[in-house]
């Protein structure tokens, strides 16, 4: 069986010594994790490395000797290595020495029993310490067969036993320990002061915002809010639906429980960055309102928008109270319809011009909820768009209403023609048998509704297309708002920036290949995909638009049913 041997490259200058690391005796691998230099006390050594086991619950051991042939005076100690073996009881003992004015390496290993060495079959991989003890294994979404989940376990075995072994890494050599190592980090502790103190001042930090939050949450929970009419406004508009979800995110955030794995770990870095870059672009939407009183020239062209709007709804109407298209419509129900839908049109502009007063007010305090995010700002958009059209829903839900009874109505009746009906109980068509009358009466019905219904599906047809129109707008919205919540951009940073931090697995580059020399190969992250990284660390994210089918909302349209912009409680979703 091929022996792998890992070795750090930031061990290829260290001075000789001892390999501490970890022996995987199923794949035949060990992990080289360290270099322990002369001068050195074994007993030392061996109470240095329980204390190690203890705390990473790795057994790291001693693997074998490294010989670094560049010095002279260390040529005398090749013999002194090897005897090591006696010393720190491991099976095989490996033997690795750099051969001096040569770029080639020797590594054998030293069987006990036999007291021999061999130089066959065995692979040295260099490996990046840093890179594989920061970087997070992510296995791969195709590993359905055996063969590929056994290599992803191999791997990660590794990239786990470098990771979980930090405390190893934390000795330098300005220590005054009796052990000397060298790692990654033998030069000094990587760190940063600004770090260190940020992770100090977001403790009082966190505590504040907690309390703040719990105060939130009391009063988000109180009974003044379960009425019937803020209960109703709770759970439609899409601004207090934002703001519950970005609360969730603040709690999140604040908790002082710590993560328990990396994903925990990347959701709260995530939710944090897009928090952050969330109420940045609402800061600068609100310093751009406000400059140069463009709140001001918004609240001036409203209302000539308004009246625009609602002198083109007016033209529509006339056009169907005619002739539209050279369509003959029912003359009594075409004026009927047309003078109820214009009524309501003189209402709605009669309520704006009543607010023109007070609308430039109330733009500029909802200017100021942008502090609170791009995403706040966006959704109180969508539903500045709901009231400002709400006539034209309102139109809508009347014509679908109507058609809707005219559309069962003559199924209904299209049923007792064929001596059937419908079952209530068994929710089934039973076979029926009709007397003459409810013949006579239901023949006159269905005539009356089949030649009224051209007229009223005209109207239906077209206040449901302005009716999608609003709502592919909203949903336009929404989905922006959707694609700020829940794009993973820490992620997708650390992916651009750190690449070998998110690993979907790893490459081998062949430095050397000699007859009687060991393969040499360097092992090399491969870095995720970003189409990965975003479907890894993807958030949560709420959604008040029904995600129909298409062709559950083809049917909806058809039968006349009410398109809702939001969600109902035990509604099933496609």
């Amino acid at each position: 069986m091929v022996l792998k041997v890992f070795f750090p490259t930031c061990c290829s200058s260290a001075e000789s010594g001892i390999l501490i690391g970890r022996w995987i005796s199923e794949q035949n691998s060990a992990i080289i994790l360290a270099v322990v230099h002369f001068p050195f006390i074994p007993v030392q050594v061996k109470q240095y490395l329980n204390q190690v086991q203890q705390v990473t619950k790795i057994k790291v051991s001693v693997l074998g000797s490294w010989s670094n042939s560049k010095q002279e005076k260390e040529e005398s100690l090749s013999k002194f290595l090897e005897d090591l073996g006696t010393i720190f009881v491991h099976e095989p003992w490996i033997q690795i020495s750099k051969e001096r004015d040569s770029k080639f390496w020797s590594c054998s290993t030293l069987q006990k029993e036999s007291n021999s060495s061999k130089e066959e079959e065995i692979i040295l991989v260099y490996y990046d310490q840093r890179k594989v003890m920061l970087s997070q294994l992510h296995p791969p979404a195709d590993a359905t067969t055996d063969h590929k989940a056994d290599d992803a376990s191999k791997l990660a075995a590794v990239f786990d036993t470098v990771a979980n072994s930090k405390i190893l890494f934390m000795t330098d050599r300005y220590d005054d320990g009796p052990i000397k190592l060298t790692h990654w980090q033998s030069d000094g502790v990587e760190a940063s002061i600004i770090v260190e103190l940020l992770k100090q001042a977001s403790v009082p930090a966190c505590l504040l915002l907690t309390f703040l939050l719990s105060l939130t949450s009391v009063v988000c929970k109180s009974r003044m809010l379960k009425f019937w009419p803020l209960s109703f406004l709770w759970s439609k508009l899409s601004t207090c639906e934002q703001l519950g979800h970005r609360l969730q995110h603040l709690q999140i955030i604040s908790s002082s429980k710590k993560a328990q794995n990396q994903f925990q770990l990347m959701r709260k870095a995530n939710i944090f960055v897009s928090l952050l870059i969330d109420v940045a672009l609402g800061i600068l939407l609100m310093s751009w309102l406000y400059r140069k009183n463009r709140i001001g020239h918004l609240a001036d062209t409203l209302i000539p928008v308004a009246d625009h709007v609602a002198e083109e709804l007016q033209d529509l109407l006339q056009w169907l109270m005619g002739a539209p298209a050279g369509l003959k419509m029912n003359r009594a129900l075409d004026q009927v319809l047309g003078r109820f839908f214009l009524y309501h049109i003189h209402l709605w502009i009669s309520y704006i011009h009543l607010m023109s007063p007070f609308i430039e007010m109330i733009l500029w305090y909802v200017g100021l909820s942008a502090c609170l995010g791009l995403t706040v700002a966006l959704c109180i958009l969508s539903d500045i768009i709901a009231l400002l059209t709400f006539h034209i829903y309102c139109f809508y839900v009347y014509g679908a209403r109507l058609y809707c009874l005219k559309v069962y109505g003559l199924s209904s009746l299209w049923r007792l023609f064929r001596g059937k009906k419908w079952n209530v109980l068994r929710q089934r068509v039973d076979s029926c048998s009709y007397d003459l009358d409810q013949l006579f009466i239901g023949t006159l019905l269905f005539t009356i509704l089949l030649f009224l219904l051209p007229t009223t599906a005209l109207y239906y047809l077209v206040f449901t297309l302005l009716r999608l129109l609003v709502v592919v707008v909203q949903g336009l919205i929404h989905l922006l708002v959707d694609l700020i919540d829940s794009l993973p951009l820490y992620s997708i940073i650390l992916r651009l920036c750190r690449s070998y931090r998110l690993a979907a697995g790893v490459k081998f580059r062949v430095l050397e290949q000699m007859h009687g020399k060991p393969l040499r190969l360097l092992m090399q992250i491969n870095p995720l995909s970003y189409g990965s990284v975003v479907q890894t660390y993807r958030l949560p994210t709420y959604s008040c638009y029904p995600k129909d089918s298409w062709t559950s909302l083809c049917k909806k349209l058809f039968l006349g049913e009410l398109i809702y912009p939001w969600k109902h409680k035990g509604e099933k979703q496609d």
